[in-house]
């Protein structure tokens, strides 16, 4: 398993945020309000803040690699151990996450008419989001985002299975798959339910890690850069750009700890600092933060019609609180509910 490293805990701190903060910009009463005090951030919100996810993908990828083939073969000889573990992963604390988010729309449901409260599930939806189906039985999911919970998974097993399949071909099979996705698949957003429409920046992540801990890194990060260029120069994707810089700036990295590895005998040991600290349980409640916050947003829009605030900076001030509340309810929810779920180990 890849050691936990401070450059990827800071960019899925930033990204988680962006995703949140994109959500306050979109959804209810709040968002509009927010509109109208500074059109031109929440603009920028909701055009680009959701790109966000691609940094997710990419350090998906990234950390699948290092974790199943961390020099390029799997380290098992059976990949079905680690789905397992990884559905149980994701899914039990996205369950647990999704029981809070249902008494959340019930409660919304009593106080606002708005589109974009979910409606109370039946037990046959509830069941497909457990199950990570929703959107392959065209299920109204119950809450923003989760799309990208069913999709972690399913990359996550795809590249798996390829591996085991690829034997000591799985790096090929893997790069055709990510090519593939690249140049065709992620043109067609009727495909953006599959796994093959985002495996482009996953395997972009992916090799990263492997060209970073190859002996020849530098020649492997600029073949990864040419053929996110070559992408790019194919059908130009803001999204996509995004993920090359992301794959690139972690293999760069991953050389050169490597690089530092080789040169170094030991390494003393060194107190983290606060911010450090910090900055990893912001980056450890991460995935709570994205399970949990609509919740957030759809109290905090009952709230702000409620008291209907009319103060100047009342939106922002507003939505600067309902995020803070976002980030304590991610610490308890990653503390209390998500650590416990996801120390549940499958025998094998």
């Amino acid at each position: 398993m890849p050691r936990r490293q401070t450059h990827i805990d800071a960019a899925k701190v930033v990204a988680s945020h962006l995703i949140v903060l994109h959500h306050f910009t979109v959804y209810g009463p709040l968002a509009e309000a927010l509109d109208l005090v500074a059109p031109r951030l929440t603009e920028w919100f909701f055009e680009y803040a959701r790109m966000a996810v691609q940094v997710f993908l990419v350090i998906g990828g990234y950390l699948a690699a290092g974790t199943l083939a961390p020099h390029g073969h799997l380290q098992r000889t059976s990949p079905w151990h680690n789905i397992a573990q990884r559905y149980v992963r994701l899914a039990l604390p996205f369950g647990a996450a999704l029981l809070l988010v249902i008494a959340c729309s019930a409660v919304a449901r009593l106080w606002l008419d708005a589109d974009f409260i979910p409606t109370a599930p039946s037990l046959i939806a509830l069941l497909a989001h457990f199950v990570l189906l929703f959107d392959i039985f065209d299920y109204e999911a119950l809450s923003v985002g989760v799309w990208y919970v069913a999709i972690d998974f399913q990359l996550f097993a795809v590249m798996a299975l390829f591996l085991w399949i690829g034997g000591r071909a799985a790096l090929w099979l893997v790069g055709v798959c990510m090519l593939g996705s690249l140049f065709f698949f992620n043109l067609h957003e009727s495909v953006d339910i599959w796994a093959l429409y985002f495996f482009g920046s996953y395997g972009l992540g992916a090799f990263a890690w492997w060209a970073g801990h190859s002996r020849n890194a530098g020649k492997w990060l600029v073949v990864l850069a040419v053929v996110g260029a070559a992408a790019l120069v194919w059908d130009f994707r803001l999204r996509i750009a995004l993920a090359v810089l992301v794959a690139i700036g972690l293999g760069v990295v991953r050389w050169r700890v490597a690089q530092a590895a080789h040169t170094t005998s030991t390494t003393p040991a060194r107190q983290l600092s606060v911010a450090t600290r910090l900055l990893r349980v912001l980056s450890r409640s991460s995935y709570a933060l994205f399970l949990t916050h609509f919740s957030i947003v759809l109290l905090g829009n009952v709230l702000w019609v409620q008291w209907a605030w009319t103060f100047a900076g009342a939106a922002a001030w507003f939505t600067a609180g309902a995020w803070l509340v976002c980030m304590v309810i991610a610490l308890l929810f990653e503390r209390f509910v998500e650590r416990r779920l996801s120390a549940i180990r499958i025998p094998g």
